[in-house]
């Protein structure tokens, strides 16, 4: 695959991606991707390298673990991004929910280090916030974004509330709230032709009010990192827009934690801005799939893997 270096994104995934084993062929094969690791166990003081590497899945999939795990990976592949593959300079970069601290890194906004510490106190404060407000998510199939949010203002009652989390593409659209209203979001969204619904293996209410219990803290981890203009935008989460200046950034991980992710808009943004050729740089190939959904014909390249830069010919 040919990708234009003068019309190319960066894409980070967010939480959902982590799979066993990652990162594992990358530090066995790229010297720098392998010191990323090493770096990662060092600041946290706990084997997270081997976590990703080896398991269990139930530990890697805990959110404390989870965040700072992505992060990681995605640092690894940009090494060896800059390292083999000099030409190819993003545009634009993004990530999605906890994939945004990663396009951080990637645009020199954020130390790798001061990012690491942010990922895992974000992880350790949204289990936090799940702890004293449970609730959950859920991902509904084939219905009208407006319509769904009629639905959630409904389904809400009291102290029981439900909101979008992610507008991801057209006809998929993560909830977030408390479980009872999420249920009757459900229900009342397949009685409104919903395809199909999907609650998510989550105890926690990410992008919903149900994390303002940790806000003040977070603020201040947010306060706390050192934060510097942007050297290419990074797409914002809660605007859609781009982020030029630390002062837009710090205001967007702030609001990130109770507010929507605006991922299509994000991405129908950089569509407008004639952005074609997208890199999704960590586990999987979630982003490319969304992005598919959004545009067929853009060029999306899915790197996770040592392997998968054999696809790359630039």
């Amino acid at each position: 695959m040919t990708l234009n270096p003068r019309s190319c994104a960066f894409l980070f995934p967010g939480q959902g991606s982590q799979t066993l084993g990652m990162g594992l062929n990358l530090a066995k094969t790229h010297k720098k991707a392998a010191e990323v690791f090493l770096e990662a166990d060092e600041i946290l003081g706990f084997y997270l390298s081997k976590l990703c590497w080896y398991g269990p899945l139930s530990d890697l999939n805990k959110t404390v673990n989870t965040q700072p795990a992505l992060l990681v990976h995605s640092t690894a592949l940009l090494n060896i991004i800059k390292e083999n593959f000099p030409a190819i300079r993003p545009n634009f970069v993004a990530g999605h929910s906890m994939g945004q601290i990663s396009a951080l890194v990637a645009a020199g906004s954020i130390s790798f280090p001061d990012a690491l510490r942010l990922a895992r106190k974000r992880g350790e404060l949204m289990k936090k916030a799940g702890e004293q407000k449970p609730g959950g998510m859920a991902a509904i199939m084939g219905i009208d974004i407006n319509d769904l949010e009629e639905i959630c203002r409904i389904a809400g009652k009291d102290h029981e509330i439900v909101q979008i989390a992610n507008d991801n593409c057209p006809g998929q659209v993560v909830i977030s709230g408390s479980r009872p209203a999420i249920d009757r979001a459900i229900r009342m969204a397949y009685d409104a032709g919903a395809r199909r619904a999907v609650n998510l293996a989550v105890s926690i209410a990410a992008h919903s009010p149900l994390m303002a219990s940790v806000q003040s803290e977070f603020n201040q981890a947010v306060a706390d990192t050192a934060i510097v203009d942007p050297s290419v935008p990074v797409m914002g989460n809660v605007s859609a827009l781009p982020l030029t200046s630390a002062e837009t950034v710090r205001v967007e991980l702030r609001s990130q934690l109770t507010k929507r992710v605006r991922w299509k808009e994000s991405m129908d943004y950089l569509l407008d801005q004639d952005i074609r050729f997208f890199l999704e740089i960590g586990p999987g190939s979630v982003l490319i799939g969304l992005l598919k959904r959004i545009d067929r014909e853009i060029t999306g390249l899915s790197l996770g893997t040592w392997d998968d830069f054999e696809n790359i010919n630039a």
